[in-house]
């Protein structure tokens, strides 16, 4: 199986980055990924005000996936996600949505001792989860802490171990690349970090021909979801339920009308995150209602 050193990062997905690993499809490959603070944070008495910044969320990548090419789909199944023994997070002065409360940076360190995080006293859960990953986008450069069409930063806690994530080809050879994993996080992101912490990540990469998406899609062995962002919530709520109620239309073969009415029955509009520079809702439905393989068969979404 072929490995990807943490040493491999970038900070931005752009159309002409230099892969550092080619595979197959089919293939499956381990990534090591640094903590969104690169490392940089070991104790509660390094503030988030004392790191560099410049080396905030790396993505480790990218990754050249043959036979991927424009107008195609990269499909990445998370098959684990092996964590460190502990994680952190922090609070920032005006970073948040209850920014303008803190007075002064604070770090938490946070054990994982037997599948749970341990704030102090109260033991939660893991849910392990990818923050950042995606693939070259069609143009521009969008920094690793930004999310859009071509994934980035969508904080989407659903991007965990047994999800597969379906990602628009618009580079040839796709070039995958990830980071920022945590421990556990609450949809909304609310501080401007979850329980982060480095980690290895195991995927099996694959890709299909002639299938396009307008957004990245998850799915889960419950759910389907479309993930969207906007540059304010209103914007990327208006943008996912226009694109669930197509997925709707194609899906069942029905009117804009009755797909629009049938949204309000099985479509679950979600938050993933609210603290990055453009904002990520869910359009989710129940694999029982749709599945990714209905919608991605022989035809463009």
């Amino acid at each position: 199986m072929k490995k990807i050193s943490k040493d491999n990062i970038i900070y931005s997905f752009k159309p002409d980055m230099n892969p550092v690993i080619t595979v197959n499809p089919g293939e499956t490959v381990r990534v090591e990924a640094w903590d969104c603070f690169k490392g940089q944070i070991q104790s509660e008495t390094t503030l988030c005000s004392e790191i560099d910044f410049d080396q905030i969320n790396p993505a480790t990548g990218p990754i050249f996936v043959n036979n991927a090419e424009p107008g195609d789909t990269l499909k990445v199944e998370i098959m684990g996600i092996d964590m460190a023994d502990h994680g952190v997070t922090v609070i920032v002065p005006d970073e948040g949505l209850l920014g303008h409360m803190v007075k002064a940076p604070a770090t938490k360190l946070i054990p994982i001792r037997d599948d749970l995080c341990l704030f102090d006293d109260i033991k939660i859960p893991i849910r392990p989860m990818i923050g950042v990953i995606g693939v070259a986008p069609e143009e521009g450069s969008f920094p690793t802490g930004t999310p859009w069409r071509h994934g980035g930063n969508m904080d989407n806690v659903h991007i965990g171990p047994g999800a597969t994530l379906y990602l628009p080809v618009k580079q040839k050879g796709a070039l995958l690349a990830l980071g920022d994993c945590h421990a556990v996080m609450g949809d909304g992101e609310v501080c401007c970090s979850g329980c982060e912490i480095g980690a290895t990540v195991t995927l099996r990469i694959d890709v299909i021909k002639g299938a396009s998406l307008p957004w990245p899609l998850v799915e889960t062995p419950q759910r389907i979801s479309l993930v969207v962002s906007g540059d304010d919530l209103d914007s990327a709520m208006a943008e996912a339920t226009m694109e669930g109620v197509a997925m709707i239309q194609r899906a069942k073969r029905l009117s804009w009308e009755e797909s629009y009415m049938l949204s309000s029955l099985v479509m679950d509009l979600e938050i993933c995150q609210v603290v990055d520079p453009k904002k990520t809702v869910r359009a989710a439905f129940q694999r029982s209602f749709m599945t990714a393989k209905g919608l991605l068969k022989g035809r463009a979404l």
